[in-house]
């Protein structure tokens, strides 16, 4: 019939119903309401996802985030490759090795894209990732995402102060303050901060190379001058016999030009992130998915911007209604 899906038993006005609903709500809460099996919920879904996904066309894109995501607890791990122009979702699938690149070439290809006009991407620092971009995207000069920088010396810094807690009990408690923004401090992080730089401690002196790291990102615009500054601190690093952030300055003096490519691309993975926490919070609100597959559609469902999706029915132009 023209106003139902061959097989689907509803009503396309009911799907748009579905697909509505299930934007907002974990699919369960909106199979309870309807009365149906979340089975049936999750096969409307599928069905318009890859229905709109099938007319979407990547023939404009030409810069890339890739990052990945947690599916479930342990170690099963979803690729996102993000569109950071038009900061949306393109592909997704399993695994988080150099073959989930060849997976999104194929599938940028089967929607009109090319491999080719692909100029720059913006990754972390996986092994993975650089194999894959060497293989399947050559044409793209690669990016070593800046907030991936500041969360690997967030790490040595972590790694410094869980050691020296043990000889320095002040410490305990006091982890959440080196590790956030010193500009969104509270009053009772000041102020324990205040006591504690004053003290001799490795962890103090860690913060403050850190920080220092941080600003070198965060306020300097040339690639040239982010060369000599870099530098610097990779001496100062080298020599500061905290050995956390002498392997960190070994990381970051092999992925050299890739970080000074930021500092001319600008591109940086802060909306691909941005992005992935609207993606896990509809993980977080659902508690999980039982199969990767519902995972990765509820991800373009929320992140995808797919043009082609069933129109809601709670939409309407009607000046009568609006008044």
């Amino acid at each position: 019939m023209p106003w139902a899906r061959s097989g689907s038993g509803f009503t396309q006005l009911f799907d748009a119903f579905v697909i509505a609903l299930v934007r907002e709500m974990p699919v369960k809460a909106v199979a309870d309401l309807l009365d149906v099996g979340d089975d049936r919920i999750w096969r409307v879904v599928t069905h318009y996802v890859e229905a709109a996904r099938a007319e979407e066309d990547f023939g404009a894109v030409t810069a890339v985030g890739i990052d990945e995501t947690a599916a479930r607890r342990g170690h099963a791990y979803i690729t996102l490759v993000h569109d950071l122009e038009a900061r949306r979702l393109l592909f997704a699938c399993e695994g988080r090795d150099q073959g989930t690149v060849a997976k999104f070439v194929e599938d940028l290809e089967a929607h009109g894209g090319d491999a080719g006009s692909i100029t720059a991407a913006c990754i972390d620092m996986s092994r993975s990732y650089i194999a894959g971009m060497g293989k399947h995207l050559t044409g793209a000069e690669i990016t070593f995402d800046r907030f991936h920088v500041v969360k690997l010396a967030n790490e040595a810094l972590e790694e410094v102060r869980r050691a020296e807690v043990r000889t320095e009990p002040v410490l305990k408690r006091s982890r959440w303050m080196w590790l956030k923004d010193k500009h969104r401090w509270t009053k009772t992080q000041i102020a324990q901060h205040h006591d504690l730089s004053r003290r001799r401690l490795k962890t103090a002196r860690a913060f403050r190379m850190k920080e220092e790291l941080r600003d070198i990102f965060a306020q300097v615009g040339g690639r040239a001058e982010a060369a000599e500054l870099l530098t610097a601190w990779l001496s100062w690093a080298k020599r500061c016999r905290l050995a956390p952030f002498r392997k960190l300055a070994r990381t970051l003096q092999a992925h050299w030009a890739g970080i000074l490519n930021g500092f001319d691309s600008g591109l940086t993975n802060g909306g691909v992130e941005a992005i992935n926490g609207l993606i896990q919070a509809a993980k977080a609100r659902a508690r999980g998915y039982r199969t990767t597959r519902n995972f990765i559609n509820m991800a373009y469902l929320v992140a995808g911007q797919l043009k082609h999706l069933p129109v809601s029915p709670y939409d309407t132009t009607s000046g009568a209604v609006a008044n």
